[in-house]
């Protein structure tokens, strides 16, 4: 792991210590402390990352529960040309897998379905899921959230390309052609095993 991701993972680590602190504790002594170390995360985050302080505190909602993980769930579509589904996001500019944010109420089939649906038109049904990572063993630009990935293969039922607010483009690709990618989101290196773990569906789920 790189230094600077490794450095924000510890914020990461000091800032869900904290907020969990701050839900369990009912000392002010230690609740200032809390608060303090929050800061502290946000500095070297901020250090780390160049954004700054404030925006980095804006990230995160008040918690009063056991700080967990967020879910990153991705939908993997292949066409019958052995292509992958890209979708151009306007948040970079950049090529990613449809999906996002995992939804209360859905399931991880639904999510991946949805999201789909929502950022390309096509109509897919979930098959299985092919891996769950952890972000920070990936080579991941540094982010302020720790985040697990779900990648989900989904098979292609019809529809046709849609227009949304948050995605400028969409299309298949060949794996040697890939576009400019999001790294934020997804690696070269993990479409490429998202290839090879669909076409054996006697290998065991990739996980990290």
């Amino acid at each position: 792991m790189e230094k600077g991701n490794e450095l924000i993972v510890l914020a990461q680590r000091i800032r869900a210590m904290s907020q969990t602190g701050l839900g369990y504790s009912h000392n002010e002594y230690e609740i200032e402390r809390c608060r303090e170390l929050i800061e502290i995360s946000n500095r070297i985050t901020a250090l780390v990352s160049g954004v700054a302080d404030r925006d980095i505190e804006a990230c995160y909602h008040p918690v009063k529960e056991y700080v967990t993980p967020k879910v990153d769930v991705r939908a993997v579509v292949f066409n019958e040309k052995d292509e992958i589904l890209l979708v151009r996001e306007k948040a970079d500019g950049r090529w990613s897998l449809p999906g996002g944010w995992a939804d209360v109420g859905f399931t991880p089939k639904e999510v991946a379905v949805k999201e789909t649906g929502e950022e390309s038109g096509l109509d897919v049904r979930a098959e299985r899921l092919l891996a769950v990572m952890d972000k920070r063993c990936h080579a991941h630009p540094a982010s302020p959230f720790y985040i697990y990935k779900f990648f989900i293969l989904c098979e292609i039922l019809g529809g046709t390309f849609n227009e949304t607010f948050d995605i400028l483009d969409k299309g298949f690709f060949a794996l040697d052609r890939l576009p400019p990618l999001s790294t934020d989101r997804i690696l070269p290196e993990q479409i490429h095993l998202m290839d090879r773990l669909r076409r054996h569906p006697e290998a065991p789920v990739y996980l990290d």
